[in-house]
């Protein structure tokens, strides 16, 4: 079925984005995922490239463009490309609206210029050894001290933990924490008592920096607090949404991206004398997988819709994340068995999207977060 949601301007914004790919992406990305890192110079070229910062206004260095379709077209062709280590989704359509929306004037002339810029890589630090999807288990903690907040604690599975220069801590403010306890903080490079733990070891993004944090008697200047005191817990789920939306967005489009190259490989792949495609049974499988692609992609386009037009709620959100993502899964597996052993080898497509895709059932509230917001809303 045609899509529908796009005009010739995201048309063309799509041709700079594969463009950008072509020349400043692909070449570096084996290195890069050897390194488990990208490189820095990676993020210069989105910034003069003009994709970083999308939504920020044009007075600070962004594009001014709230227009989500445009997120869209990053996710689609960043996922079809392989190449989830440049974490652009991560810094546009997760950190960006905190900053836009939170920040003081003040914070925003400080920290957005680079941030649209590149020279300023950006992360979020929500999640800690003991507590991940949730937020009421915070152990973090942050005290007044006047002048200053003094920050401690640790996290982990912070995407692009090693190469941030700000940093996003949620902590808690209160004794207690929890939904009236937790606020936001913005910790900068180089600041003492603030340690990076290891590049952790992962199974697929080898490419994605993915690091433990450590806060050691931070002193964090009254002036790094951003948005209300003990209100981050409202602004967490307030931009929540759009997190799981951007995933929802990469998981649909790898699963279509994945149905592409099995259904040539069949085609080619002969076994008994004949092509793969001409078994009933893998003719079957591509035609599931098909409408299953179809379907998803129908509610998804939707929610984009609605999400550019400032419609989205928080429970369709968490329907597109939970059903893409797992139907990103199972497309993965079936279309590794449909490769057979080359499946399996890391050369092939297919073997590298297995690997990068598993996380996103769980990043962003896991499967089980999502259904219990959507059965929440629907039986109190």
């Amino acid at each position: 079925m045609k899509r529908r949601i796009f005009d010739a301007d995201h048309d063309a914004f799509r041709e700079s984005v594969r463009t950008f790919l072509s020349k400043e992406v692909l070449p570096h990305y084996e290195q890069w995922e050897k390194d488990g890192i990208v490189s820095r110079e990676a993020w210069l070229a989105a910034g003069r490239q003009g994709l970083l910062g999308l939504a920020v206004p044009e007075e600070y260095g962004g594009g001014d463009n709230t227009d989500f379709r445009y997120a869209a077209v990053i996710a689609e062709e960043f996922t079809r490309a392989g190449t989830p280590g440049l974490a652009i989704g991560l810094h546009n359509d997760i950190i960006g609206p905190y900053l836009t929306s939170l920040a003081t004037e003040e914070q925003k002339r400080r920290w957005l210029p680079g941030f649209c810029s590149g020279e300023t890589i950006t992360a979020i630090a929500m999640t800690e050894p003991g507590a991940g999807s949730d937020l009421q288990g915070i152990r973090t903690s942050a005290e007044d001290r006047g002048d200053h907040w003094l920050l401690n604690g640790s996290k982990t599975f912070i995407s692009n933990g090693i190469l941030a220069d700000l940093v996003i801590v949620v902590a808690k403010t209160t004794p207690e924490g929890g939904a009236h306890g937790l606020s936001l903080f913005v910790v900068e490079r180089g600041a003492e008592g603030f340690e990076r733990g290891r590049n952790l070891d992962k199974i697929g993004q080898k490419a994605q920096d993915t690091a433990e944090l450590f806060f050691n008697d931070v002193r964090v200047p009254k002036e790094n607090l951003l948005g209300e005191p003990n209100g981050a817990f409202l602004h967490l789920m307030t931009n929540l949404a759009q997190e799981r939306m951007g995933i929802a967005m990469a998981g649909i489009a790898a699963a279509e991206h994945l149905l592409e190259i099995t259904s040539r490989y069949v085609k080619e792949r002969e076994a008994f004398g004949r092509p793969l495609s001409k078994l009933q049974h893998i003719r079957f499988e591509i035609a599931e997988m098909a409408t299953e692609c179809a379907v998803t992609r129908a509610f998804i386009d939707r929610c984009i819709t609605d999400h550019s037009h400032g419609e989205l709620d928080h429970v369709h959100a968490s329907m597109a994340k939970w059903w893409a993502t797992e139907l990103q899964k199972r497309v993965a597996d079936r279309c590794l068995q449909l490769h057979g052993g080359y499946g399996y080898m890391s050369e092939y497509r297919v073997a590298r999207a297995f690997t990068d895709g598993r996380i996103q059932t769980i990043y962003g509230g896991t499967t089980e977060i999502m259904k219990e917001i959507i059965g929440r809303s629907l039986l109190g």
